[in-house]
């Protein structure tokens, strides 16, 4: 928790209208008294989303939800971020983890009030300007006198010119410092990124299967070097005898064709 006090302004108000200002010399014998007054408190609270991008030594690199990088350097070792209920620290931290920095910020209003309260005999009087007390160490003191201040005697209120040398009289300072008291509290959390979604039960599931080799080509089967046993020339000697024996037999029946024809 961090807390931080802005002080806005100081005043001087006079308490019942019998406050002095006292400017006195080191070793008056003056009562303080603070008090703190305290206003209603307003709180804002505000939500960072970021993604771990990498870790490199004590420097951490994200992604904000708004798509800008930033750089966070020198993160301390007691740094601590809850995640899925665990503690972890800077080193821990995996690309892909899922931050979240909620940043509560509580702002109070106070005013210290200090009340110093003098009592003493009146010695001398510089009207209007200042008076000198004889204070109960018996030391005599010299207090300023700001305009239109007012002094208690035998329980009656007075001002300075009414004052005579001999009167005890008491005076009182009051300081109301208004202050802003800021407390930033911020705590971080994160997670892991959800693993994908399974595919539906009914889904086809491709599974790549490697296509079997073409079979062997058969093996050209080899000539003969010879003819088998069993074969023989004569049927093509036949065929050969029997084309001989029509041809000539056409060459005899053209001859006598010529030998009859008129001309």
């Amino acid at each position: 928790m961090k807390v931080t006090i802005q002080r806005i302004s100081t005043a001087m108000i006079l308490a019942a209208g019998t406050g002095l200002a006292l400017s006195t010399m080191s070793g008056a014998q003056v009562q303080t008294s603070t008090t703190e007054k305290v206003g209603q408190a307003a709180r804002q609270v505000k939500v960072e989303n970021a993604e771990v991008l990498a870790v490199q030594g004590n420097d951490l690199f994200v992604k904000m939800g708004d798509g800008t990088l930033r750089h966070i350097a020198n993160v301390q070792e007691s740094t601590r971020i809850t995640v899925n209920g665990q503690q972890l620290g800077i080193h821990d931290l995996r690309p892909g983890m899922h931050l979240q920095k909620t940043v509560t910020t509580t702002t109070t209003p106070k005013v210290i009030v200090t009340t110093q309260t003098v009592t003493g005999k009146v010695w001398h009087v510089t009207a209007p300007s200042s008076v000198i007390l004889t204070l109960e160490n018996g030391e005599n003191q010299s207090f300023k006198v700001p305009n239109g201040q007012k002094f208690i005697v035998d329980g009656k209120e007075t001002d300075v010119f009414s004052l005579k040398k001999g009167m005890m009289v008491s005076a009182t300072k009051v300081i109301e410092e208004p202050i802003t008291q800021v407390e930033h509290e911020a705590s971080i959390s994160g997670h892991m990124p959800p693993p994908p979604p399974a595919p539906p039960a009914d889904a086809p599931i491709l599974v790549a299967v490697a296509a079997p080799p073409p079979p062997p080509a058969p093996a050209p089967a080899a000539a003969p070097a010879e003819l088998p046993k069993t074969g023989t020339d004569l049927p093509i000697t036949a065929l050969m005898g029997l084309t001989l024996i029509t041809f000539s037999t056409f060459v005899g029946l053209f001859r006598a064709a010529r030998e009859n024809r008129y001309f």
